[in-house]
């Protein structure tokens, strides 16, 4: 019955082709958790009335977060090609879509790490400062805890961007559900592939938005 429905569908390739998504997907996600994680501490405590106050420094972190995040994906994977070629060695392949990958995920990501900071009550901060807390103390005993639910939310959003952006990574030969659906399915039409395609892609996306949803549940204490 299936055959008969999806006649150019190969399950072999489709499967291949899903595990290299979910690979892409998820080095760059954790790169992205933990490169974004930094620029947004960075910006949140260099920035005014923080104890790292340092205008020059926040500018500067400021200005890369800013270009990085307003440059088009496809584009980037353009500018980022002599790059990619010499830290992997080639721009064909799963493996050279993650530089790309993580370096417009960060940025964005770094932005909603650096909100969710903001919204936590200055005098939870203050309070740990009369005690004499030091600065490593502050972070890891007061901003990321208290800033976790949205952490994980800001993770959950960059996630899903991350599965968009591998899909459009697959169109210049970084493999991947984008690769199969564009090469297999639209150039050679076969409606069918690019349709099983996409709804694979959907089923990840929601996978995805439930875990994030569920953990972020657990975390807020609201």
């Amino acid at each position: 019955m299936i055959e008969t429905m999806l006649p150019n569908v190969d399950w072999e390739k489709m499967w291949e082709a899903t595990t290299e998504t979910l690979y892409m997907t998820g080095i760059s996600v954790l790169a992205t958790f933990v490169l974004g994680l930094l620029l947004g501490l960075l910006l949140f405590l260099t920035s005014k009335g923080n104890i790292w106050e340092n205008r020059f420094v926040n500018l500067v972190i400021s200005s890369f977060v800013n270009i990085f995040r307003s440059i088009p994906f496809i584009i980037l994977i353009v500018l980022l090609i002599p790059f990619t070629k010499f830290i992997i060695g080639t721009m064909i392949g799963e493996n050279a879509a993650l530089p790309a990958l993580i370096i417009g995920a960060a940025p964005f990501y770094a932005r909603m790490v650096e909100i969710g900071l903001r919204e936590i009550d200055k005098g939870v901060v203050e309070a740990a400062k009369s005690m004499g807390a030091s600065t490593s103390t502050i972070i890891w005993k007061v901003l990321l805890p208290e800033s976790m639910p949205a952490l994980v939310s800001g993770i959950t959003v960059t996630a899903i961007a991350l599965v968009g952006y591998t899909a459009m990574a697959g169109v210049i030969g970084a493999g991947g559900l984008g690769n199969l659906a564009y090469l297999d399915g639209f150039q050679r039409s076969r409606f069918d592939v690019t349709l099983v395609a996409t709804i694979i892609i959907l089923i990840i996306v929601f996978i995805l938005q439930f875990i994030g949803d569920f953990i972020t549940s657990k975390l807020d204490k609201r």
